[in-house]
């Protein structure tokens, strides 16, 4: 067994690895089932590998961007998917930068600093996660929200916004809003929340939208 550790290269480790983008110590030992924990101490230290979080890994020569922090984000804390502000600016509906990977989880509220980014996950009620789909990106799917989810996950879990004033501050972009938005799908996933305050809420940020 050891003969066999020893054998195991850095070319044969990051051909069956590398199609994961981040994998865990499961897909490791799925892959190479004698494999010794030992060398992936090694493998840090030389920077052939990189700790994203415990027991969550990458390759030192990876191309950190938008899909591979997505990938990340739903891989190191499931169940989540991409949503609220990095979720609105992916659809052009915010101007500003947002540089932190935020989702929503139906686990507790938490937040995570690593080498490659920082990580947010917001805890919603179980009823309420649903309204995402799937991208593809380094052979890995990706659960991000839809638009029209993301805003709503924004405006549920942001209820200090309230009037008009609240929601001009967030600058949506009119152009993008029309192009990404179906606003019968909206109101459909709006009666879903089954909240009036919400209902509310929402129906004065359309019409700030609309008059913007």
């Amino acid at each position: 067994m050891s003969y066999y550790r020893n054998r195991i290269n850095k070319i044969e480790f990051q051909k069956k690895l590398s199609p994961y983008g981040i994998f865990s110590l499961g897909n490791i030992y799925k892959s190479f089932p004698d494999f010794s924990y030992k060398q992936i101490n090694r493998w840090q230290k030389d920077g052939f590998l990189v700790k994203i979080k415990q027991g969550f890994y990458t390759f030192g020569d990876q191309k950190i961007d938008n899909y591979f922090l997505f990938l990340t984000a739903n891989k190191i804390y499931e169940p989540s998917y991409i949503s609220l502000e990095r979720a609105l600016k992916y659809y052009e509906l915010i101007p500003e930068e947002v540089f932190q990977v935020t989702s929503v989880s139906t686990r507790k509220t938490i937040f995570f600093n690593n080498v490659i980014g920082s990580f947010s996950y917001r805890h919603i009620k179980e009823s309420l996660f649903w309204g995402y789909h799937f991208i593809s990106n380094l052979n890995q799917k990706i659960l991000i929200a839809d638009a029209e989810k993301a805003i709503l996950d924004y405006l549920y879990l942001h209820p200090e916004l309230k009037t008009k004033d609240d929601f001009a501050e967030l600058r949506i972009n009119n152009d993008s809003f029309n192009e990404n938005v179906n606003l019968d799908k909206l109101n459909k996933y709006l009666f879903n929340f089954q909240n009036k305050k919400l209902n509310k809420r929402t129906t004065t940020f359309l019409r700030t939208i609309q008059n913007d």
